[in-house]
């Protein structure tokens, strides 16, 4: 233990329980286990400008929570040069401590600075009786981060609570399941679905548990194409297993798992018995948006007005899905997914209207949408690529034939609610319409000249992926990419020299170091500050190492693997790169329901203590991807 600390007075006690419980994981532990933790704490004093930690002293004998002032972490041998704070209720070493191995920063007190200790042994008996301490201490910020998942998903049913998807599965049924035996033959099964006019039968055991589902999507699909039988027995062809929730079960909570799972009908169960089915129309006949619906919608449109509606389909949805709690990384899958079929739909039309196969070339999504990576406010970023036989061997006049057909479905994706990119990267711009080797001369150009620009391009256009068309030529172009990227060291180099100009606005004098953005004082850029270190980061590491992933979380676990870092290091990463990305599609709802145009700029101040600080972890995990840069090219 540090000389300065002493014991906390047992009058002081209960203050410093009730302190502690004002902060994560303290404010969730069961009250006993906090005042068996109090009991054994120690105060230690700081004096401005102490080192608590270094590497120099071994591992480390306690944990240290902040109770007053704050402690700055340094670079071992970079004196002064903090490069995070740790603020009042929050504990470190956990890393050093868990791994019984000496800190890898210079922890030091700014300004007069008072810690709480729990002895090493004391700090290993609490993360054994106490499950929600030993699982901050191990997942920390994924475990912060799942908190706050839970406190979005509370605000929002609250707010949201006239919702007609706020109500229990049993409120909807309208009429029991007609339901029939394995047993039953494929004739019975349709004259019981045509006495009672619905579109499903459930097949059931004798329990009255479901085993499988026939509806008449499988009878156009499945029995007629292949001629079967109406005397073989139903369970031959009915869909199994079923998906089901109990009638207990909120409406949204069905609407999620066909979102997810891609199917129409969810069986409603009361104590395992089937005791109705409900249709995605039931369902979404309640807010009128659906991802199958959605989906469909767009595969059957023949112009653009139907897009456009399924395009403002989409935001509803994903304003749903974010008010639902579903995560970040699985929402932007969402959203980009169906944007996509959209993106497909618009080219298969105006190509086909301009007398053009969509063979002829391949469809690219850059940036955002080339990471599977898109918010609630997105513009265009595309191009084309066609073979180098088009136009007869000549690029100029297989440009001149796809370029019309190219700004149609620029400015039908406009129409859509996808502005046109202001930097003009679309693909009805002669500069993003190339042919195969053109791009190669291109990026090829660009990793050789390796000037600002060029840098720029390369954030941009390396993280292209194909949409619609022959996509061979994309996936050729990528693995050629992937080869001569890896051995361009200088370009890589440069790279992240450009990325690590943009560090996380983590600040010293306050958590955050604010600015004003666009007129607005006191934000922060939850993009460029917030998401973009992280993207920055995972495409240099994964162009290193010769990975052909674009989305930020794949090429981060994949590079990781690659480079030998450790799991948990990796997946702090991927968790706070997840986290800046929930915050932003939150900001761009709020923005979006006030009448705002949707942008990214956040007032930290408005966020709640939690949220704030996981943000704040978010950051350091961000300036700690970035010192992983640092150390790999030497910078």
């Amino acid at each position: 233990m540090t000389p300065a600390s002493r014991a906390i007075a047992p009058s002081l006690l209960a203050t410093a329980v009730e302190e502690l419980r004002r902060h994560p994981p303290f404010d969730r532990m069961e009250l006993e286990h906090v005042r068996w933790m109090v009991a054994r704490l120690r105060l230690a004093y700081h004096p401005p400008g102490t080192v608590i930690l270094a590497p120099a002293q071994g591992a480390p004998q306690a944990l240290h929570i902040v109770k007053q002032g704050a402690v700055t972490g340094e670079t071992p041998g970079h004196t002064g040069a903090a490069r995070w704070q740790l603020t009042p209720g929050e504990c470190f070493p956990l890393g050093a401590l868990l791994g019984r191995r000496p800190v890898t920063s210079v922890y030091r007190a700014q300004g007069d600075t008072f810690c709480y200790q729990l002895e090493g042994g004391d700090f290993d008996q609490l993360m054994r009786s106490s499950e929600t301490f030993r699982d901050y201490c191990v997942r920390g910020v994924a475990s912060l981060l799942a908190d706050s998942r839970r406190g979005v998903q509370g605000d929002t049913m609250r707010e949201v609570s006239r919702d007609p998807l706020d109500q229990p599965l049993a409120t909807l049924i309208r009429r029991p399941a007609v339901t029939c035996s394995p047993a039953c033959t494929l004739r019975g099964a349709l004259e019981s679905m045509r006495q009672e006019r619905v579109g499903s039968i459930l097949v059931v055991d004798d329990a009255g548990a479901p085993l499988g589902i026939f509806t008449l999507r499988d009878l156009r699909d499945r029995v007629v194409p292949e001629g079967s039988s109406l005397d073989r027995p139903i369970a031959s062809v009915m869909t199994a297993p079923t998906m089901s929730l109990p009638d207990t079960a909120l409406a949204f909570e069905a609407a999620l798992v066909m979102a997810r799972r891609g199917i129409h009908h969810m069986v409603v169960t009361r104590e395992a018995k089937a005791t109705a089915v409900l249709s995605e129309a039931d369902l979404f006949a309640l807010q009128r948006v659906g991802v199958t619906r959605v989906s469909e919608a767009i595969r059957w449109a023949a112009e653009r007005g139907p897009l456009e509606s399924a395009a403002a389909d989409i935001r509803r949805l994903a304003e749903n899905l974010l008010a639902q709690g579903v995560a970040a990384q699985q929402l932007t899958r969402i959203v980009s997914a169906l944007n996509d079929l959209l993106t497909v739909r618009l080219v298969e039309l105006e190509l086909h209207s301009a007398g053009v196969e969509v063979g002829e070339l391949c469809w690219l999504a850059f940036g955002s949408e080339g990471r599977h990576e898109q918010t609630l406010a997105t513009d265009q970023d595309n191009g084309i690529i066609f073979p180098d036989s088009a136009g007869g061997g000549d690029p100029e006049r297989a440009r001149a034939r796809l370029l019309p057909a190219a700004q149609r479905i620029n400015e039908g994706l406009a129409a859509c609610g996808f502005p046109l990119c202001k930097g003009g990267i679309m693909a009805g711009n002669p500069s993003y319409c190339l042919s195969r080797t053109e791009w190669k001369h291109r990026f090829s150009d660009w990793m050789r000249d390796a000037n600002p620009q060029a840098l720029l391009n390369a954030s941009i256009f390396f993280d292209f992926r194909p949409l619609a068309g022959a996509t061979a030529l994309a996936e050729e172009l990528r693995g050629w990419l992937a080869g001569a990227a890896r051995s361009q060291s200088l370009f890589l180099r440069l790279m992240a020299e450009n990325a690590l100009r943009n560090p996380p606005p983590l600040g010293l004098l306050r958590d955050f170091a604010v600015a004003e953005h666009d007129g607005r004082p006191h934000t922060l850029d939850l993009k460029l500050s917030g998401a973009t270190p992280f993207v920055d980061a995972a495409r240099i590491l994964s162009l290193a190492t010769g990975d052909t992933h674009t989305n930020t979380a794949e090429r981060l676990r994949a590079a990781g693997a690659k480079w030998h870092l450790a799991e948990a290091e990796i997946e702090a990463w991927v968790e706070a790169f997840h986290f800046v990305q929930l915050l932003r599609l939150r900001v761009q709802q709020q923005r979006a329901k006030s009448g705002a145009t949707p942008d990214n700029l956040l007032d930290p101040d408005v966020l709640n203590d939690l949220d704030r600080r996981i943000l704040k972890e978010a950051f350091r995990q961000a300036r700690k991807l970035q010192e992983q840069l640092k150390l790999d090219y030497q910078l």
